[in-house]
């Protein structure tokens, strides 16, 4: 096992999920466009070939789609739990480092990760770095890799805003910690990065009325 790839994901929900773009696509739309995003994310990540390949569920393992991603891709499901993101993943990080390997967590709201990117990502690890960081253009973070997992990265974190991964430097610099941050890549939130998933051509023309 070179490295334990963990994707943080929210059930598909209708209303629960995407809803700046519920205007836009409407409950439903939003909903199978999050679908469509993490079976993009675990398929990026189950052929980097990294290692086991994990999804962290909220608000749980039970719901249906999250049941035929883990027959589809052979994968792991588990709990993120309660507490905010920095808890959830923290946690995560933590019981996966255990095991003596670096780890990989991801969101499934970046369509722009690739394989290379998880690969390059990885490469820095294996450079005795303690963290890695992949930043969000919004200003937060789209991927962070890590050998261990300390807790006051991830505390006291205003999850959400423009201001994550500014807050994260500088909970880095004042601790000993040796991080590396990778290109910046874009998250999809906005009826803009919706466009511009259009523009771009990650969507197949089917697919683009979600």
């Amino acid at each position: 096992m070179r490295a334990r790839t963990l994707v943080f994901a929210k059930a598909p929900i209708p209303g629960q999920v995407k809803t700046r773009l519920i205007s836009r696509l409407g409950a439903q739309g939003a909903a199978r466009l999050q679908a469509w995003l993490i079976d993009r994310t675990l398929a990026t990540a189950v052929a980097a070939r990294l290692g086991p390949v994990e999804l962290c569920c909220a608000p749980d393992h039970n719901h249906g789609f999250f049941t035929a991603c883990g027959q589809r891709y052979a994968l792991t499901l588990a709990d993120q739990g309660t507490g905010d993101l920095g808890e959830r993943m923290h946690r995560a990080l933590a019981r996966a480092t255990r095991a003596g390997a670096p780890v990989l967590l991801v969101g499934c709201d970046c369509p722009a990760l690739s394989v290379a990117d998880l690969g390059a990502a990885l490469a820095q690890l294996d450079k005795a770095v303690d963290l890695v960081f992949i930043p969000a253009e919004d200003g937060g973070y789209v991927l962070v890799g890590a050998t261990h997992a300390p807790r006051a990265v991830f505390h006291g974190v205003e999850w959400g805003t423009a201001q994550v991964m500014a807050q994260t430097r500088e909970r880095l610099r004042h601790s000993a910690l040796r991080w590396v941050e990778l290109a910046t890549l874009w998250d999809l939130d906005r009826p803009a990065d919706y466009d511009r998933l259009l523009r771009e051509g990650y969507l197949r023309a089917p697919e683009a009325s979600v």
